[in-house]
């Protein structure tokens, strides 16, 4: 058992790729590896601006031995009547590297043949890793490789060094131009020199003793967070660390040290994001708040050297940040001096897409519809409107055009300078809620009426003309805006028929290609995303098709009515019941059943249809307020008292009868039992599947 080391040497690696980088080359050394059955231990990955390694413990020195078995041709043809061997005999032998008298048959379970045991000694390691690396790095998930100078190798950034240590050995090996060897390099200002390997364990302990190199990814990343930490605290605030900023800082230095820097208060006039996201974007700063969450006039960096003049680099940093601050100050006030009202004139030149005409076009059709939405929810019709038609004006502002980031929080921002009311300017930003998985919910409900409307604007025109989402392609996030709306309408609590609202949204196009089944596929589109919520909640698949199977198009009632069916399911009488509806369900389905049919009750003869016509009806009058009111859970909760009096029935009633009147009664028994089901759900559906 030895440890290995490989590091390769470069130019600075992308800074948002060095982690990726980083793992999948510990990944494609793990695997390359394991796939020629060389044993190994732990595996530590490194990744700096300048270096990718990894280091193997406790690797085999060799790969396992052998014994093959290889079967040749029949025996009754590989001798001949004298017991020499044939043309097929010698030429099995030879390609097996075996003389002709050492030939042997045995059975192979159905037939005499002839057999070589070959016996394959283990390769050693040393021998096998120049392929294992070179095969790593080709797979590395690298966009587009460059070359450097005259040569033909190609990477992601110049390679300059290549260290390789078997142990204390240097493994012979060129990769990428480069001959392995013993000598890694430091930090590029605090210790310029080549430092020598004894052994491959050395490295991580030279590197930051004498390299001044924190090699380490995560430990580099635990100690910038630790001084940044330390650093706002020094000036009584609260350093808040981005984790893609992090990283990223992470990545473009080798030696951290963080400085704490600050600016004018008078930037704090500007809105907080948008000086956050100058600091972070341009400058790759950490901001600092106070106790109660507001933005300081400070800021922290972090250097990639320790200065004896810290000063120097704080004040050039300052000097720095200090225009770009002014910028976004400028653009500030700028801006202001025009309303989100005027600004709309501007959106009529810009396309929101060549069929759907321009965002100025597209704000008349979500104003419209936040109207309807806001009237059947009872909401301000007026604030949705207004909301509706303003809610892209702040894309043609200074502000948005310098920090994209800042759509729909600058337009909240000049929605109150506007003097425009509190419900319009929240919604002004609130309408790209939730951004992501798990971002938060629109607080307002003019907000909610926007993010809803845009939203299904959206779908129903790119549906409208064709370009609906395929396989992995969703250029238009179809699939993100439709899971927000479902989240929107379910977390909300917003009783809103997708249906009719698609239908509005349908209509308010000129230039559809598609037709009148544009509303289904929608919604069918749409409904579907369900699907993830449920899985993630661990309800089964078959509770989601006992819902979907009344086409319902209300999004809150198909959830209310899934959640009822899942704690349905959980009842001891859930399959029985289940099963009996869809034997109930085969037979209405074969004879062709009204759902109108009416019970006689003189036609009842037999115990066990009096009996269930009886608990039908109470089940029936203690049910339907529930019905009415959604209490889901609560009716089929009740309606489980019914296993009893259906088996019963199944157990002595012959539905089929010979008497026409007795059969036409004994189905329309069915038909009201299935119907009481049916008001939630085709439980149907929770029979198990047969093999």
């Amino acid at each position: 058992m030895t440890d290995f080391l490989i590091e390769l040497g470069t130019e600075e690696l992308p800074p948002k790729a060095l982690s990726g980088l980083s793992t999948a080359f510990l990944e494609n050394i793990q695997n390359g590896l394991s796939a020629l059955e060389i044993s190994f231990g732990a595996t530590v990955k490194f990744a700096a601006p300048r270096r990718l390694a990894v280091l193997v413990s406790n690797i085999a020195d060799e790969t396992p031995s052998k014994e093959l078995v290889v079967w040749g041709p029949p025996a009754a043809i590989a001798f001949d009547a004298e017991g020499k061997p044939t043309k097929a005999a010698l030429a099995f032998a030879e390609k097996n590297g075996i003389d002709a008298s050492e030939l042997k048959a045995e059975s192979d379970g159905k037939v005499e043949k002839l057999v070589a045991r070959i016996s394959t000694q283990g390769k050693k390691t040393i021998d096998l890793l120049q392929g294992v690396v070179s095969d790593a790095l080709a797979k590395l998930p690298i966009a587009k490789r460059m070359k450097w100078g005259a040569k033909r190798e190609e990477f992601v950034r110049p390679v300059h060094w290549l260290v390789m240590l078997y142990g204390n050995e240097v493994v012979s090996a060129n990769i990428l131009g480069l001959t392995a060897n013993r000598n890694t390099r430091g930090h590029r200002f605090h210790h310029n020199h080549e430092i020598v390997l004894k052994s491959a364990t050395d490295y991580e302990s030279e590197l930051k003793h004498t390299g001044f190199v924190w090699a380490d990814f995560d430990l580099r990343k635990e100690e910038i967070a630790k001084q940044v930490n330390a650093e706002a605290k020094k000036v009584g605030g609260v350093a808040v660390i981005d984790a893609d900023l992090l990283d990223e800082v992470t990545a473009l230095v080798e030696w951290p040290n963080a400085l704490t820097g600050k600016f004018e208060e008078r930037f704090l006039q500007v809105p907080a994001e948008a000086l956050i996201a100058s600091m972070k974007e341009h400058q790759k700063y950490f901001h600092v708040v106070d106790a109660n969450g507001k933005l300081m006039p400070n800021f922290i960096t972090v250097a990639n050297i320790a200065s004896k003049d810290p000063s120097q680099i704080i004040d050039g940093n300052e000097r720095v940040i200090r225009p770009r601050l002014s910028d976004a100050a400028f653009f500030f006030e700028t801006d202001k001096k025009t309303t989100l009202a005027a600004l709309r004139e501007r959106l009529k030149t810009i396309v929101f897409q060549a069929q759907l005409g321009t965002v100025y076009e597209k704000t008349e059709r979500v104003a419209k519809l936040a109207k309807l939405i806001a009237a059947q929810l009872k909401a301000d019709e007026a604030s949705a409107v207004r909301a509706g038609e303003l809610c892209k004006s702040d894309l043609v502002t200074n502000m948005v055009g310098e920090f994209d980031n800042m759509q729909g929080i600058a337009g909240y921002y000049y929605a109150l300078n506007d003097g425009e009311n509190a419900e319009v300017a929240a919604a002004m930003n609130e309408q790209y809620l939730p951004r992501f998985a798990g971002d938060a919910l629109p607080d307002t409900i003019t907000g909610a009426i926007i993010a809803l409307a845009d939203r299904l604007d959206t779908i129903s025109g790119i549906f409208g003309i064709g370009q609906q989402p395929t396989g992995s392609k969703d250029p238009f996030a179809l699939r993100r805006a439709s899971i927000a709306v479902l989240r929107i309408l379910v977390e909300k609590n917003l009783a809103l028929d997708l249906r009719e609202l698609l239908t509005f949204a349908k209509n308010q196009h000129n230039n559809l290609t598609v037709g009148d089944e544009l509303v289904e596929q929608v919604l069918s589109y749409m409904l579907d995303r369900f699907r993830a919520f449920y899985e993630d909640a661990n309800i089964p698949a078959e509770v989601f098709q006992a819902v979907t199977a009344k086409q319902l198009s209300q999004p809150l009632d198909i959830n209310q009515r899934v959640l009822a069916v899942n704690e349905f399911s959980k009842l001891p009488q859930a399959q029985a019941l289940a099963a009996a509806n869809k034997r109930v369900s085969n037979i209405l389905s074969k004879q062709n059943a009204s759902s109108n049919a009416v019970i006689h009750s003189d036609l009842l003869k037999e115990e066990a249809e009096i009996n269930l016509a009886r608990a039908i009806s109470a089940k029936a009058e203690l049910v339907t307020p529930l019905f009415d009111k959604r209490e889901y859970t609560k009716a089929l909760a009740a309606l489980a008292d019914l296993q009893q009096p259906v088996d019963a029935f199944f157990d002595s009633v012959m539905v089929m009868c010979e008497d026409a009147a007795l059969q036409q009664n004994r189905l329309a028994l069915l038909q009201q039992l299935r119907g009481l089901f049916l008001e939630v759900a085709d439980i149907s559906y929770l029979v198990p599947a047969k093999n």
